[in-house]
């Protein structure tokens, strides 16, 4: 009862700062645009729009205020749920939200997905022989798909396979003459409930290179987390214990090193989340993703900022939420963490 209790007040403690974090996030942005080059009435009107034209705009979007003042409706606005109109557009940022973010989140799945089964399975093979041959091609994959820059891995796989082999679509969430299945915005589990297998197959061949691109790019930290956390834990003391026993090797590795070493791997798992987000813009980008990464490089070039700063903050609250939640699930997994 008393883990219980303190579990519960660690999660209420976690989900408390919630707030201040979105909310430094938030002021963050809302600065960081108002301080960086460009003026959004130029990318509207155009620099040579009378000025006349020029005023009028900008006190219609409200931007001849003072930043006090504009800072403030922002802060009234997002405690409301109102994220604003597009200033390019006028369509609800909430609506250009809901109809980029499942694209986003299909594709990052996916790859988190592939990224894992890589990363551990590379990591742990080299387990058997440590500093053997093995062990060092899984050391150099880890440090060498960390280190790929994601604009060159992606266009490279981008070249091999759509472009030179044919085997796969350059990019894009559907062929052309395929109409996008109804539901959710996730094609896989739209096309599955719709039953119909040309959505199905034309959604999985357009999503295999940009999550397979992703995937190879964030396995590396999969890779190096499980190899030395576990070679950590086949030097501790309870595994020397297990091989005191006559306890196999195979069972010793699985059955006791394994599952301590895979622990703080699931940590590392909430903090890919934030990862996936960067490597993503660049990957959307170059394989025409229609998702929320590419959404807001479009909106950061048209200087459109409701647009940046509601896809900032929704991302920003996705990301705290998986953070707690993966602490949460590896504090009720393991004994030996307090509170």
């Amino acid at each position: 009862m008393s883990r219980r209790s303190d579990l519960l007040r660690y999660l209420g403690a976690r989900l408390a700062l919630a707030p201040l974090m979105l909310w430094l996030i938030a002021s963050l942005v809302f600065l960081l645009l108002r301080v960086a080059p460009g003026d959004p009435i130029d990318a509207l009107l155009g620099p040579k729009a009378p000025a006349a034209a020029r005023a009028a705009l900008r006190h219609q979007l409200g931007l001849d205020q003072p930043l006090a003042a504009q800072y403030g409706r922002f802060l009234g606005d997002l405690l409301h749920g109102n994220l604003g109109l597009s200033q390019n557009s006028q369509e609800p940022v909430t609506t250009i939200i809901r109809q980029s973010l499942p694209a986003s989140l299909e594709l990052g799945l996916v790859a988190l997905l592939i990224a894992a089964a890589l990363g551990l399975a590379v990591g742990f093979s080299g387990i058997a022989r440590p500093e053997g041959k093995a062990d060092l091609a899984g050391r150099l994959f880890g440090i060498g798909t960390y280190a790929l820059p994601p604009f060159w891995a992606a266009m490279v796989v981008q070249l091999v396979f759509a472009v030179w082999l044919g085997w796969l679509p350059v990019g894009g969430r559907l062929p052309a003459t395929v109409l996008p299945p109804e539901g959710s915005g996730f094609y896989l589990l739209d096309s599955l409930r719709a039953g119909n297998l040309t959505q199905l197959l034309g959604a999985l061949r357009h999503l295999v290179l940009p999550a397979s691109t992703l995937g190879l790019l964030l396995s590396g930290i999969f890779t190096n987390a499980l190899r030395l956390n576990l070679r950590r834990a086949l030097g501790s003391d309870y595994v020397e214990a297990a091989r005191s026993r006559g306890l196999s090797e195979t069972r010793v590795v699985l059955r006791h090193a394994l599952p301590n070493a895979l622990l703080p791997v699931l940590t590392i798992t909430g903090i890919t989340v934030a990862s996936l987000i960067g490597g993503a813009l660049l990957i959307e980008v170059t394989y025409s993703w229609p998702g929320i990464a590419a959404r807001l490089q479009e909106a950061i070039a048209q200087r459109d900022y409701p647009v940046v700063q509601g896809i900032v903050v929704v991302v920003a609250a996705l990301v705290v939420l998986v953070t707690v939640a993966v602490d949460l699930l590896v504090a009720l997994l393991d004994p030996r963490v307090r509170f």
